[in-house]
């Protein structure tokens, strides 16, 4: 598969659709190590990882359960939505938390697009290796400093949840054709 092919057929595969099977310790450091590689200004390499597989995974469900309880309005509660923050971490094989470390001298964008890189780098890692996944942004996840013990020079940037799957992808699409976003000079 060439790495076009590889970029379209990237989904975003929800917890839902996860099997149950787990996903070797080895084959989740192939994927951070490609992570590793994703471009960064001035070599800073922003990205830091926890990783939540097999028992850590509860103290996951318990945070975004408990969170979920305490900042949602009682008029905007949900038994459904709460009971998915809860079940996700559990379904899933594993659950990174996405973390980037600020460093004083970089603008923040630029650290912020260094670690999307290094997550595109895992989800295409993941696809070729036939592992659903998805990078979850939920406000638990944004506000999770406290629970993963960052330091005041970090911030959680979302959960990457990952899978086996045995349903099909589904075809991609693009709303627009890349010539109507294209201005050549």
């Amino acid at each position: 598969m060439t790495i076009s092919e590889l970029i379209q057929r990237r989904r975003a595969v929800f917890p839902a659709a996860y099997n149950g099977n787990p996903v070797a310790r080895e084959t989740i450091m192939e994927v951070l190590n490609s992570a590793n590689w994703a471009p960064t200004h001035k070599r800073t390499e922003p990205w830091r990882f926890h990783v939540f597989a097999d028992g850590s995974r509860a103290k996951l469900s318990s945070y975004l359960g408990d969170f979920y309880l305490k900042y949602t309005p009682e008029a905007d509660y949900s038994e459904i939505k709460h009971k998915k923050a809860a079940e996700n971490p559990m379904k899933a094989a594993a659950v990174i938390a996405i973390v980037m470390k600020k460093h004083a001298d970089i603008p923040e964008w630029e650290e912020v697009a260094a670690v999307a890189m290094a997550v595109q780098n895992m989800w295409l890692t993941c696809t070729s290796l036939g592992i659903g996944s998805f990078w979850a942004t939920p406000k638990a996840a944004l506000e999770a400093g406290d629970f993963l013990g960052l330091h005041a020079d970090e911030k959680c940037l979302g959960f990457f949840y990952m899978g086996y799957s045995d349903e099909p992808l589904t075809a991609g699409t693009r709303k627009t054709d890349i010539q109507e976003k294209t201005t050549w000079h």
